[in-house]
């Protein structure tokens, strides 16, 4: 064989130079067959021959050779070192030259060489780009797409196959697509051809790939790509044709006027199915269909519309049926389960409902399940669900009253900072305006211990944050003195302090008035760690800064009222010339502040 084509290869450089036709078919034959033998010895022989720059002048449009010609480029192609030589031989012009032929078998191997020499080459991609080969394929796409012939249906999967190369990880290149308005084409072709197998994969492919793009989502809503991939995926039996429409339905569904198209068009109705068909499978492909179908399901609900669509008032089957996976043995479908109602509680008026039609225990006993070696998935989404469901006033007292805070507590020791998060975000829209549970709560010692050691964990801000809020809100909504001596004596007040030099306007409001609250209720208890924080330095900085905003500046000058009767702090703020900074205040536009400056001038001059 090698001897054959080592001939032949001699024989077509010197027939290619007489342009003898008939022995050029023979050599072209042989090709054929030496790369159908062994397609990587043939093509390194084809290389080292230096064969390759001689089959620009052998792509002539009128030749009866060309598609010979293209066929062995397509199959040399196919080995990845072969795509920069044909590049560096001057294949690719003639090619997309041969792209304007009415030739259907020029067509069908010009497609399947430009393709092969895109595939993940940079060189390759460029050179067709150069040569404006993208454009002439996506106007074939176009013009064929209505014709439903089987030979049509090959050319097109070819030219299908050729963009996603050209495209495939490029997003300049896959902008170029979009631009050229491949996309309402290719949403056309999937409709009309869905009988074609290889096509409709095709299809899929370039979908999943154009879909990345955030510049696509805008084309493919103009589509019936929603209707279009439902009903695609109804028909489907094999795991793997519903894994590429998953592949696909993931990206787009990120957009939320494609997720109340998805939803109009049925696609719940498709992933309910998918879940019951799957929830007690053992098959590794029953496992990633259930996962892919509920985050799908969940992804849906993240759009304002869809979710409400599908709420319907709390009486939609679907919502009903979402419901259901919170008690299933399977951890992927509680998660799910889970992430659903916390989706769902995204206004007042589902979470009230939810909460009075019991949802809440549910929630309950799924933690429950979940204290000791759970899952912290799972964990983190009930506890979502519970922090969205307590954030309308009305549900805070019946929440506490299911015992939701003892539930979160026993989560306290969890060493998850996802965990932790939540689980503090849940308490403190729980306290939020509820005076006894923020009573209850902020005399627990070991939540304030908790707390204090949370408010120094540096690497995990979220945490930090709702740490020191939460132990503000403590203060704030119990004003019990009780719960400032449990902060005193938990070592939290530096924490505070620390927490009203926060960039965050609102946090440095709350501690703040957490901190004020303190001075009027246990100035004593608090005096020393007032001055190991460097309180009053802080206040100072606060009321002297330009940018604070008029709240701060108020609660700061009340703070600086209510610590006069400690004989340290008081030596602090004289020692400051606070009366300057002060006494500037008593113009400031907000009536508020102006109307404190003075009182707090008077106090000042008085006690001076």
């Amino acid at each position: 064989m090698a001897d054959n084509l080592s001939d032949a290869l001699k024989k077509l450089k010197l027939a290619s130079a007489d342009s003898t036709t008939d022995s050029v078919e023979s050599c072209l034959d042989c090709l054929l067959k030496a790369l159908a033998h062994n397609n990587a010895d043939a093509s390194e022989k084809i290389q080292e021959m230096g064969v390759l720059p001689l089959l620009p002048t052998l792509l002539a449009p009128q030749s009866s050779c060309t598609p010979k010609v293209a066929n062995i480029i397509a199959e040399v192609a196919k080995n990845e070192f072969m795509r920069s030589p044909c590049v560096e031989a001057g294949l690719i012009p003639p090619l997309v030259q041969l792209l304007h032929s009415k030739d259907h078998e020029v067509l069908l191997q010009t497609g399947r060489a430009l393709g092969n020499i895109c595939y993940d080459s940079h060189e390759g991609r460029s050179a067709v780009d150069l040569a404006g080969g993208a454009q002439i394929v996506a106007g074939h796409i176009k013009s064929l797409s209505q014709n439903t012939d089987p030979d049509n249906g090959k050319l097109l999967t070819v030219f299908c196959g050729m963009l996603m190369n050209y495209s495939n990880d490029n997003d300049s290149l896959q902008a170029q697509l979009i631009n050229m308005g491949v996309i309402p084409t290719l949403v056309k072709l999937l409709g009309l051809h869905s009988d074609n197998t290889a096509l409709t994969e095709m299809c899929l492919i370039a979908f999943g790939n154009l879909a990345e793009l955030e510049s696509s989502k805008e084309q493919f809503a103009s589509t019936n790509i929603a209707e279009e991939l439902v009903r695609l995926f109804q028909r489907q039996a094999e795991h793997e044709k519903k894994e590429m429409i998953f592949e696909v339905l993931a990206p787009l569904a990120e957009n939320d006027v494609i997720k109340l198209q998805l939803v109009e068009a049925g696609l719940v109705e498709c992933l309910l199915d998918v879940v019951v068909h799957t929830v007690d499978g053992v098959r590794e492909e029953d496992v990633a269909q259930l996962k892919t179908a509920s985050d799908l399901m969940v992804l849906l609900l993240l759009g304002d519309e869809s979710m409400q669509k599908l709420f319907e008032g709390g009486k939609g089957s679907v919502f009903q049926r979402v419901l259901s996976w919170v008690p299933s043995h399977n951890h992927q479908l509680q998660l799910a389960g889970a992430l659903a109602i916390a989706n769902f509680a995204r206004n007042d008026g589902n979470c009230i409902h939810m909460v009075e039609s019991g949802i809440v225990q549910k929630l309950l006993e799924l933690l429950d399940r979940h204290v000791d070696e759970g899952n912290v998935t799972v964990q983190h989404a009930a506890l979502s669900a519970l922090r969205n469901l307590a954030i309308p006033v009305v549900n805070k007292a019946k929440m506490l009253s299911a015992g939701v805070s003892d539930t979160v507590l026993k989560f306290l020791p969890s060493e998850m900072p996802p965990v932790q998060f939540k689980l503090l975000g849940t308490l403190r829209m729980l306290i939020d305006t509820q005076a006894d549970a923020a009573d209850q709560l902020g005399t627990n010692g070991k939540l304030v211990e908790r707390l204090v050691e949370w408010c120094e964990a540096k690497d995990h801000a979220g945490v930090m944050g709702e740490s020191n809020r939460l132990l503000s809100a403590l203060i704030r909504h119990s004003k019990s003195k009780d719960v400032v001596k449990t902060v005193i004596q938990g070592a939290g007040v530096k924490h505070l302090v620390v927490m009203a030099t926060s960039e965050h306007m609102i946090m440095q409001n709350e501690a703040l008035v957490a901190l004020g609250l303190i001075a009027g209720l246990d100035l004593v208890g608090a005096e020393k760690d007032f001055v190991g924080a460097g309180l009053v330095q802080v206040l100072h900085k606060l009321l002297s800064d330009e940018m604070s905003a008029p709240e701060v500046k108020y609660n700061s000058m009340v703070i600086i009222c209510a610590v006069m009767g400690s004989e340290p702090l008081h030596k602090e703020v004289q020692g400051l010339a606070f009366i300057d900074v002060v006494s500037k205040l008593r113009s400031h536009e907000n009536k508020t502040v102006s109307h404190q400056a003075s009182l707090t001038e008077q106090r000042l001059t008085a006690q001076s």
